[in-house]
């Protein structure tokens, strides 16, 4: 297939799908999203043998625990990813919002409303449930889009995409409004990316990698999803039992994912106490714990962490621990290690909670509660396109107010500018 031909065909059928999109009401929208879900659940059977195929191809690739967990789907996960698209169809219309309204010169009237993006390319590597996320976000918000996921997961993505876009014909809005990119040839890419006549937004999602490249190569505006350097803060006046609950949702539940922690920070003020009781508490879950001088010295089960691991994204039973001399030490390390995802402080000190939140300079930042809530679904999304570690346009997980953008509508009775 020729790269470049292959792009055009691409853009080409975008570029009207997209004003279809646009102009479409929000009761055809939903049915489009409701008839899309029903697909999938028809095609439940071929999905997960789609599926079956490419964990068989997951020693190709030389994929990690965490990367083939990201993989996999089964019932629970299937379902799971239904019920997220109908929680997406759920959502308030974004489309049409009046965000502001006046009065300006002359007695022109002023609304600014929302308006889709236009068209949206998503790339992505592994988790195929993102196709579907991706796809539904984009419809709801008026958008089309145009999907390239990884070639480890290219039979369930081409199963996801094609349930889909049997939906959206079902419902009359156009197939092309979601697209999934056929071609796996790298080379693709920069293609693709330099088509800023034809693409308004460019999302990845996916690794260091990944972001790199598209950040390098792209004329299209880029929201970026980055690494997850996600951390807890146990501070002195922590409830030691809790925090140990955390920790362990934060760092076990699902390792492979981007809201799971990968640095414990604990005040040294409790360190003797707390550093040997988080440690056992992680190889009870065959978490390996590094950690700073102090924390190997407080247990000698703790690995002597190096430079590099705390800006590590492990994206497995791995963790390393710094103990710190208190709040403001916690927070400089935090905001110079951190990815600027989601962070973490367990205490019982409301003033110390409260000066925390305000100067950790990331997405998500939280009190008494795991980092693992940093997600579409959890925040009342019904999904996510991605979490933003980017400081303009959108921050955070991005649903579909965040894939909107805006214009301004006047309305005047004959009034000409003096």
């Amino acid at each position: 297939m020729d790269l470049s031909e292959h792009v055009n065909a691409l853009c080409a059928a975008a570029s009207p799908a997209a004003q279809a999109l646009s102009i479409a009401s929000n009761e055809q929208r939903c049915a489009a999203l409701e008839a899309a879900a029903v697909a999938i659940e028809a095609a439940a059977a071929e999905i997960l043998a789609a599926n079956e195929q490419d964990l068989a191809r997951a020693p190709e690739f030389n994929l990690s625990e965490s990367m083939i967990d990201r993989l996999r789907l089964d019932d629970t996960r299937l379902a799971g990813v239904v019920a997220d698209l109908r929680g997406v169809k759920g959502q308030d219309d974004p489309v049409g919002r009046i965000l502001e309204e006046r009065d300006i010169a002359d007695g022109i009237h002023l609304q600014k409303v929302s308006v889709p993006i236009g068209v949206v390319a998503i790339i992505f590597e592994s988790r195929p449930n993102v196709t579907v996320d991706a796809a539904a976000l984009c419809v709801r918000s008026g958008n089309a889009c145009i999907l390239r996921g990884g070639k480890e997961a290219v039979h369930t993505n081409n199963a996801f995409a094609d349930a889909f876009r049997q939906g959206l014909e079902a419902a009359g809005l156009p197939a092309d409004s979601v697209q999934l990119v056929q071609e796996q040839d790298r080379a693709l890419v920069p293609i693709l990316l330099a088509r800023e006549d034809a693409i308004n937004l460019v999302i990845p999602r996916g690794g260091e990698t990944l972001i790199k490249a598209v950040l390098e190569c792209s004329k299209v505006p880029v929201v970026k999803h980055d690494k997850g350097v996600c951390s807890m803060y146990v501070h002195s006046e922590a409830n030691l039992d809790m925090a140990v609950e955390l920790i362990i949702n934060g760092k076990v539940q699902r390792p492979g994912v981007c809201n799971a922690i990968e640095n414990i920070i604990v005040d040294k003020a409790i360190a003797q106490s707390a550093v040997p009781k988080i440690s056992a508490a992680l190889r009870e879950h065959s978490v390996e714990v590094r950690g700073d001088e102090l924390a190997s010295v407080l247990d000698d089960k703790i690995v002597l962490a190096n430079d590099a691991d705390w800006d590590e994204e492990y994206l497995a039973l791995i963790v390393s621990i710094k103990c710190v001399a208190g709040l403001s030490e916690a927070i400089d390390f935090i905001n110079t290690h951190g990815s600027q995802h989601s962070d973490s402080i367990i205490t019982e000190n409301q003033e110390a909670a409260e000066e925390y939140l305000r100067c950790i300079d990331s997405a998500c930042v939280y009190h008494n509660a795991s980092t693992r809530y940093t997600d579409g679904s959890q925040f009342g999304l019904g999904a996510e396109v991605g979490i933003s570690t980017n400081r303009l346009h959108a921050r955070g997980p991005m649903g579909i107010n965040e894939l909107c953008t805006y214009k301004y509508v006047m309305r005047g009775a004959g009034q000409t500018r003096g």
